[in-house]
């Protein structure tokens, strides 16, 4: 394709076009500054590329979501969480042998140093598990040191994501003053992980099926979603040569706000407003229609999609199966289903295009299993978790890679005198 042209100022330069796998065409402006001394403004990076990448595709307009290569919703249907892990980080789908082998080695590092346990002491009880989370695991560089060479890095890679779990369990266990319970070698990684969430020393504790099906499906659902907030966290700042676990830790920490991992927790408190109010879900679909009033109906529309967001679609029937089998009445999922059939059938939701997306009904879910609402987000960080250390592995071997810096338009006081 012809390169684009910018004119400034009367002059007249040159943009190459790159055009990606799927179509997706962008025009590199890396030498526009040092020719004519601009600099593109794009605030929040919208539409922006900062990277190439093989990893994640996302079309918006049309509601496809795929892991290298592979549709969402296949993975979600016929995998389990750890051969998506493998596939993100390392670019296939592993064969048994590679897929005995990457268990064996999630399974055996699960433990952590026992050191570590004094630093969850140091917690006050009503630390946030997120902020847990985020310490603990850039707690990890301290243990495991990086040289650099890539036996290293892979090693770290096993051991964080087999740790974790543990960690996670852990900061819960703290946060509500009962013992840690250790991992486990026989269960798979998500049932180990509702083993030591809910179970307590000397009695046997069995997840139920259910449970672990529905954490399986979350997790991969959760596992990458391109340049997003927390992953762009990662990348940057790993591109300055930190290590794993410390860029890892900074993902943890963008992942936390409101407007990224903590939005399922928004729908739960929101759903639960409604439901104090009498359940008067209409009075609410008319508040958020109203421009002059102070209200937003949390878990609809998405930054990057245009259409339904097809891990919606999956989790929209999931909520359906793990409630009926555990026989779980819940007010507000019955909210929550008013909330989706209006918003596909009102003009002002279908012209905005504002479809339930993933947080919509993953906080139903966990909501269903038992887990608290302050340890959504650390969910959805265990999921996210694969997703960062492959973005970060695919940043630290690009052989054109350099440190993140973007530039910016200086809006301040001109030069003046003290």
């Amino acid at each position: 394709m012809d390169p684009a042209k910018l004119i400034l100022d009367g002059n007249e330069y040159e943009l190459p076009v790159v055009i990606g796998s799927e179509g997706e065409i962008g025009l590199d402006i890396t030498k526009l500054r040092s020719a004519s001394g601009a600099i593109t403004l794009d605030p929040g990076y919208g539409g922006t590329g900062s990277c190439y990448s093989s990893i994640t595709y996302i079309n918006g307009e049309e509601g496809i979501l795929r892991y290298r290569g592979y549709p969402i919703e296949q993975l979600a249907e016929k995998k389990r969480f750890v051969e998506v892990a493998y596939l993100l980080i390392y670019g296939d789908l592993p064969n048994e042998t590679e897929l005995d082998l990457f268990r064996h080695q999630l399974t055996h590092h699960s433990l952590i140093h026992e050191d570590m346990k004094k630093f969850f002491e140091g917690f006050p009880a009503e630390a946030h598990p997120m902020g847990v989370l985020s310490s603990m695991i850039s707690s990890l560089s301290s243990y495991y040191p990086d040289s650099g060479n890539g036996e290293d890095i892979d090693l770290n890679i096993i051991r964080l994501l087999a740790k974790a779990k543990t960690i996670a369990a852990f900061s819960y266990k703290k946060s509500i003053g009962q013992p840690y319970v250790y991992p486990r070698n026989d269960l798979s990684y998500h049932a180990d992980f509702l083993h030591m969430l809910y179970a307590v020393p000397a009695e046997e504790y069995v997840p139920p099926p259910a449970h672990e099906e529905a954490l399986n499906m979350l997790l991969i659902l959760h596992a990458d979603h391109e340049q997003n907030c927390s992953t762009s966290t990662v990348r940057m700042v790993g591109s300055s040569q930190a290590n794993l676990f410390a860029s890892i830790s900074a993902g943890v920490s963008a992942l936390w706000g409101t407007l990224h991992g903590g939005a399922n927790q928004k729908v739960i408190q929101m759903l639960q407003t409604i439901l104090d109010d009498g359940a008067d879900y209409r009075k609410y679909v008319d508040l958020a229609k109203d421009p002059n009033a102070d209200f937003r109906l949390m878990g609809f529309g998405h930054r990057v999609y245009k259409n339904f967001d097809p891990r919606a679609r999956i989790l929209k029937g999931q909520a359906d199966k793990v409630l009926g089998q555990m026989g779980v009445e819940d007010p507000l999922l019955d909210i929550a289903r008013n909330l989706e059939r209006i918003a596909l059938e009102d003009d002002y939701f279908i012209e905005r295009r504002l479809y339930p997306n993933v947080d919509f009904y993953s906080g139903i879910i966990y909501r269903a299993m038992g887990i608290p609402t302050n340890m959504f987000t650390v969910m959805f960080a265990l999921g996210r978790l694969p997703g960062w250390i492959a973005q970060w592995k695919e940043m630290r071997d690009d052989p054109h890679g350099r440190i993140y810096r973007p530039r910016q338009i200086y809006m301040g006081e001109t030069e003046r005198s003290v």
